[in-house]
């Protein structure tokens, strides 16, 4: 999982964000997956819908899964309720929170609890 801060809304979308941090911290050659909003950095960076002409039959499978495991990854964070309750604590905490819950997510997925099953991607 990655996490940045907060950034104040309107001001910031989702492409200058990713520009200011995310993209730095990609290794070569790496890329992710992403929607439409981040096609200004693909196909060097980002894998985004429309940017992509043509592909093999396979590719709207493996983008699937992609979007599966990520929507997984969402719905574990989604079960701490924490976003959706009102928060009733000091604000300047309920980053602290955040974070809490994305290394308890990160260390179920780390220590035998992942996405979805993995298998031989030779056997795939």
């Amino acid at each position: 999982m990655w996490i940045n801060d907060p950034f104040p809304c309107g001001e910031w979308n989702d492409i200058t964000i990713f520009r200011h941090s995310l993209m730095k911290h990609l290794d070569d050659n790496e890329r992710v997956e992403a929607d439409d909003g981040y096609t200004g950095e693909s196909p060097h960076i980002t894998k985004c819908p429309s940017a992509v002409m043509a592909h093999p039959p396979e590719f709207d499978k493996m983008r699937q899964r992609v979007r599966n495991r990520h929507e997984t990854a969402n719905e574990r964070m989604k079960n701490f309720a924490f976003l959706r309750e009102e928060y009733r604590h000091d604000l300047t905490q309920h980053g602290y929170v955040f974070r809490a819950v994305a290394v308890l997510c990160q260390l179920a997925i780390e220590n035998g609890d992942p996405l979805f099953p993995v298998k031989n991607y030779r056997e795939v």
